[in-house]
């Protein structure tokens, strides 16, 4: 259960009891958070003793009578507009003048509780503003988070497509020239160097594109039977061109047909990371094993590789987004660092988990393992 500071600056010393008494076992609960929210009272008797509790305490709440000694509740709810404080404040006042009401709304004010009131009046105010107070926060978290990934996309962007765009460019250019005569054959190696570095850019495109699909799209599934075998036949498939340039062996290791229902957008994109990143990161002359099993109406899909290994740090850090493993061994191999976090926004829509061992310069083993009937 979380607990709320609740902030009353009221100098009636029968108010703020009044206060504590009502809400000392209230408790809310809302469709939109995971646990219930109980309070803690905070008392302050001035608007001074108020303000200094503002500073020191940093309430959630915080209910401000007008009619104080020294400093009137208006001036305190200025000096918490001022601050720019987290919080919502609501007004307890015997009697209102519309010209405070305009300013204190002005101010911030969110609501505005008569003097006498009963429990059932409070607690409903506090309901009140306990939702909009959570709804501002959950809002302003979207905001952040949804700049931040713009940004990152960006960053990721410029620096990924530059260089290859730089390099191809100037592949072109020479060969525009004719700068090593007029015989095609000298020029392949620029040619396929040129369409490795087209086929990096295409993958981080297609990776960002499932990012972005599996972050934002809110539609539903397209939950159909999906051939666990045949995915992974079609995901060795694609990765063969790459895994011949390093000399890498794909073994499959199948049980016949496992029918599972899932969108095979999905279960194509686990496929297709895990098999391409063991060949990716693996040796030349290396090795790479997929497996899936049907075993106890648990499926399990294991990639296991014989590459460069992480070691227990690298690992702790393998499905954040937009995270690459950058060492000695890693340089020169291209990635969004998107790929894993992806399978990891993927995975609690079937139930399913992944974990990972791994040796540095031996190799890894990633495992996935989902109920067959979602």
């Amino acid at each position: 259960m979380k607990t709320l500071k609740l902030l009353v600056i009221d100098d009636e010393p029968g108010i703020r009891s009044g206060i504590s008494r009502i809400i000392r076992n209230f408790t809310l609960s809302f469709p939109f958070l995971d646990e219930d929210l109980r309070f803690e009272v905070i008392e302050a008797a001035t608007g001074e003793e108020g303000i200094e509790k503002v500073d020191s305490k940093l309430p959630d709440i915080i209910l401000l009578d007008n009619r104080l000694p020294g400093i009137q509740g208006v001036e305190v709810l200025e000096y918490i507009n001022r601050k720019q404080y987290d919080c919502k404040v609501a007004m307890i006042t015997s009697y209102p003048s519309l010209e405070m009401a305009v300013k204190a709304t002005n101010d911030g004010a969110s609501d505005f509780i008569p003097k006498p009131f009963t429990p059932e009046e409070l607690k409903s105010s506090l309901s009140t503003i306990t939702k909009q107070l959570f709804l501002k926060r959950i809002t302003a978290k979207m905001k952040k988070e949804g700049k931040q990934v713009r940004f990152q996309f960006l960053s990721v962007l410029s620096h990924e497509l530059k260089s290859p765009i730089n390099a191809i460019q100037g592949y072109l250019e020479l060969m525009k020239d004719k700068q090593l005569g007029n015989n095609v054959d000298d020029y392949m190696e620029m040619i396929e160097r040129s369409i490795a570095r087209a086929d990096g850019m295409k993958r981080l495109i297609m990776d960002l594109l499932d990012f972005t699909k599996i972050r934002f799209e809110k539609s539903e599934k397209k939950i159909k039977n999906v051939n666990l075998k045949q995915v992974a036949m079609l995901a060795v498939d694609s990765t063969r061109p790459l895994a011949i340039h390093k000399d890498v062996n794909i073994k499959l290791d199948l049980d016949e047909d496992i029918i599972i229902k899932a969108d095979p957008d999905d279960i194509e994109i686990i496929f297709n990371n895990l098999i391409s990143n063991a060949v990716k990161y693996n040796k030349n002359g290396g090795e790479v094993i997929c497996s899936v099993k049907d075993s106890n109406d648990l499926i399990e899909i294991v990639v296991q590789d014989t590459g460069i290994g992480m070691s227990e740090e690298e690992i702790s850090k393998l499905f954040n987004e937009f995270v690459r493993i950058k060492n000695e061994k890693t340089k020169g191999i291209s990635g969004s660092g998107l790929g894993l976090s992806i399978i990891k926004k993927i995975l609690p829509i079937y139930n399913g988990e992944i974990s990972v061992e791994s040796t540095e310069n031996a190799g890894s083993k990633f495992t996935i393992v989902f109920p067959k009937i979602i």
